[in-house]
């Protein structure tokens, strides 16, 4: 598994201080530029996408931008946001036997997963709790964008076969629609500086409207 990107700029810094030092210490040699770092730097890919090996010059460009409340609080409402999206799935097996529908239920089931594993791995790292503390039982906004209700839940658990099928295609999309406005509020509130989030939001927001326009099409194909 690739080093975070925190513990990567870590170590380009300690790699620039040492090259840093080295420098002052010549001082009978004329002044030069340090270099350009030498260690190779690995980007974490996205979910089910290829980690990425950064060339001197993107690596020496990479900040540590910090993060900020926003950052935070993103992380976590997008854990309850995509749990519920597990829940969801989790429908699909006994209620359909569209095999569409199951192959796309399986897919975001894994995305979805990585994704949370990611955003609790974040927040760890920075010393954060993954719930907000100051919520009682970890309750969360029950007006998060998206976000289906307990009746709207309820009725998609109690619905089978063609009737199901639509009624998961249409609750998916205003699903991860919620999730893209969550995304183009996260940049709004002036979060996604950091580099994994803004790495982990651009993911969402990319597949997610991916994912609507496939499920579009689907339930166009049914009526």
């Amino acid at each position: 598994m690739a080093k975070p990107a925190r513990h990567v700029r870590l170590l380009i810094a300690s790699v620039a201080a040492a090259m840093a030092l080295g420098l002052t210490a010549c001082t009978s040699e004329p002044e030069a530029s340090a270099p350009l770092p030498t260690v190779p730097v690995i980007q974490p890919g996205a979910p089910g996408e290829p980690n990425r090996t950064l060339s001197p010059e993107e690596a020496a460009a990479m900040t540590d931008a910090p993060y900020v409340e926003a950052d935070v609080a993103f992380m976590r409402d997008m854990l309850h946001h995509h749990s519920q999206a597990l829940v969801m799935t989790g429908y699909v097996e006994e209620r359909t036997t569209n095999e569409k529908i199951r192959l796309l239920a399986e897919r975001m089931d894994l995305s979805q997963t990585a994704e949370m594993d990611l955003m609790e791995s974040w927040l760890q790292q920075r010393g954060e709790p993954v719930r907000d503390p100051d919520s009682q039982h970890g309750e969360h906004n029950a007006d998060m964008p998206g976000l289906l209700s307990d009746d709207e839940l309820a009725a998609l658990e109690a619905a089978s076969g063609a009737a199901f099928d639509k009624l998961f295609l249409t609750s998916m999309m205003k699903h991860h629609q919620g999730a893209i406005t969550m995304v183009n509020e996260l940049y709004a509130a002036g979060g996604g500086q950091d580099t994994e989030l803004d790495i982990m939001a651009g993911h969402i927001h990319a597949d997610q409207n991916i994912e609507i326009s496939r499920m579009q099409e689907m339930l166009a194909a049914m009526r």
